[in-house]
């Protein structure tokens, strides 16, 4: 489903941040270079960090993080720092639905079969003989792969499941692949679709075998894994994925660490760094409303992964890159503080906080307030750095 990073958010945000900041740092981060705890991976289970201020994290500061979690509709949240685990919030084993993190998810399976050359980047819809509902332009049909995982194929047939931003696409045929950007559900279940005919492989048998058993993910349960979406409007169904907040967690250390877990190369590294590169700038980005600076979001697109697109300003997020997914699914990586942040929201459950039969939901706004706590719990960054 379509994430929304521009829905508004109550003057609760500011008023919680400022008090936030309130909160007395009771550690002192550790000097650049020293006493930052080595990296590490998780075996059967994730090493905890017993003492935040070790490396450089204040308890108080996290606390208030959890007391604003819990005014929220957060299910769950993984931190890891150092591939350690560093804070964690409501049931980090409970499975529920990806969203568009899927998309992400893909896109990391989808590395040996590019570098082994089962799959073509470059190889158009019509060398594939890929075709949907009512057949697809003769202008479509010059769409890459590559294309589809970038969300720039100018394909605009209807897709099988809704949450995008095909109600701004334009006509059908007027873009060439490639020169425009637009958040597609098409493009993406293609590409799924794309990756089962070229591998002959289920996505799910692929996510299992590739990325679940080499990386250790505690509560993976292939039996709830399921393809869903409309057959009559796209033949491309959408490949939902159902995650813990920990074995997301894990998913990021993989991105963070370049494909490598504890001395194996579970996903090339030259993929791995590709696929969290920039590929569409924020000024670029489609519909319009992705381009608002007043949110304080910066994310552009790369290869189904968003990438923070600030290429002069320092700071923690320099190099960060996103999964994200509606109602509040995010897997994202802050590589200047060795940190991954895993964040889920169950939408099927009611939220406690009202109206009545409302579903739980975390708004774009909402996280981005929550990734600004985190770091600034750690006193050696300033909140707006």
């Amino acid at each position: 489903m379509r994430p929304n990073p521009l829905r508004p958010l109550v003057g609760l945000v500011s008023l919680a941040l400022v008090a936030f900041l309130l909160v007395p740092a009771s550690g002192q981060a550790p000097a650049a270079g020293g006493g930052q705890a080595s990296p590490a991976f998780p075996g059967a289970d994730w090493e905890r960090i017993a003492k935040p201020e070790s490396v450089g994290f204040s308890p108080a500061r996290l606390e208030g993080l959890r007391a604003w979690l819990a005014s929220l509709d957060t299910t769950a949240m993984f931190v890891s720092v150092g591939g350690r685990a560093l804070f964690e919030y409501g049931d980090v084993t409970h499975l529920s639905y990806l969203a568009s993190v899927r998309k992400s998810v893909l896109a990391m399976v989808y590395g040996k079969y590019v570098e082994n050359g089962t799959i073509r980047l470059g190889a158009t819809l019509k060398e594939l003989q890929f075709t949907d509902v009512d057949g697809l332009l003769p202008r479509e049909l010059e769409a890459t792969i590559e294309h589809l995982v970038t969300a720039r194929s100018g394909v605009y047939h209807p897709a099988s499941n809704a949450g995008d931003s095909t109600d701004s696409a334009p006509p059908r045929g007027s873009q060439a692949p490639g020169a425009y950007y637009l958040y597609n559900n098409w493009d993406f279940n293609a590409a799924g679709a794309v990756f089962e005919k070229l591998t002959g492989r289920d996505i799910y048998d692929a996510v299992e075998t590739d990325l679940a058993r080499p990386i250790g993910m505690q509560d993976f349960d292939r039996a709830a894994q399921r393809k869903s979406g409309d057959p009559r409007r796209s033949q491309h169904m959408a490949y939902h994925m159902h995650f813990s907040a920990r074995d997301m967690a894990r998913l990021g250390l993989l991105m963070l660490r370049e494909g490598s877990w504890n001395g194996r190369q579970v996903v090339p590294r030259a993929w791995a760094q590709k696929i969290r590169t920039l590929v569409t700038p924020m000024n670029e980005m489609n519909p319009p409303g992705y381009r608002s600076l007043g949110t304080g979001q910066r994310w552009g697109y790369g290869c189904m992964w968003w990438v923070w697109d600030a290429p002069n300003s320092p700071g923690p997020f320099s190099g960060a890159y996103t999964g994200m997914g509606a109602g509040g699914q995010y897997i994202t990586v802050l590589p200047e503080l060795d940190m991954v942040i895993a964040h889920k929201t169950d939408t099927s459950q009611v939220s406690p906080h009202g109206p009545r039969e409302r579903r739980r939901a975390v708004t774009g706004r909402e996280y981005d307030a929550i990734l600004r706590m985190l770091i600034s719990a750690r006193p050696a960054y300033a909140l707006g750095q």
